[in-house]
């Protein structure tokens, strides 16, 4: 299970906090002519293999690797402006297909989430998964509903996004060492902070699209945190 684990975060790692979005414009313009595609790749098979941490799963790595580069390829020839959420989706589950097949070949046996015994493994896991990945992911189900016409304010630069992944950090640890009721609060400071300026918006797109957001936010952080807590073995 602990391999499992640590590809998955790799994973994470390798395509969410360790590839920038000039990386991202290039392949998805140049396709398979782009360096980036390649060295994203490479990223990959180094990733995977320091992070297992065992010199046998080097041609495991490397298998890895190659995998999601063939994934990777595919979507940026299929995709398009319509179809990009969806192939995104697509994307992203074969990836994880490609982990788990990669864990029980390796590992010759199942995934074994039962002798879970690495809590220091699960715990980044899940906190590297709550921040850009979830970001990411959220953006890319919300997409559909953007409002057109949300205009330019005076707010910082991407700072809700540095809201989402701070509160849903605190939602982690509050369920972690057991705090459940300091999420409701959380929750309401957040509602009567965000009431003002969607009462001034007038907007009920607006006002919509922001609940969503807020309540999948709240709601990936509660999934992950309590997997996460169950895995370790922690009573509720």
């Amino acid at each position: 299970m602990i391999v499992f684990v640590k590809l998955l975060l790799a994973h994470l790692i390798g395509d969410f906090l360790l590839q920038p979005n000039s990386w991202v414009n290039s392949k998805e313009k140049k396709k398979h002519l782009s360096i980036y595609l390649y060295l994203h790749t490479f990223l990959h098979f180094i990733l995977a293999w320091i992070l297992v941490g065992e010199t046998a799963f080097g041609w495991f790595a490397l298998a890895l690797a190659f995998l999601h580069g063939v994934i990777d390829f595919l979507k940026l020839y299929f995709q398009n402006k319509k179809t990009k959420r969806l192939w995104f989706s697509v994307d992203q589950l074969l990836h994880l297909l490609v982990i788990i097949v990669v864990t029980l070949i390796y590992n010759k046996t199942t995934l074994g989430f039962a002798s879970i015994g690495n809590q220091f493994w699960i715990t980044i896991t899940g906190f590297i998964l709550l921040t850009k990945p979830t970001s990411i992911i959220i953006k890319n189900i919300i997409s559909i509903w953007t409002p057109e016409n949300k205009t330019k304010d005076d707010s910082l630069e991407n700072a809700g996004n540095y809201i989402g992944i701070l509160e849903r950090l605190f939602v982690f640890c509050f369920i972690l060492t057991g705090h459940f009721e300091a999420i409701g609060f959380l929750l309401a400071a957040k509602s009567i902070f965000r009431f003002g300026d969607l009462k001034e918006a007038k907007d009920r797109k607006l006002t919509e699209y922001v609940l969503i957001g807020t309540l999948l936010s709240f709601g990936i952080a509660l999934l992950i945190g309590l997997l996460v807590q169950i895995s370790l073995g922690f009573s509720f």
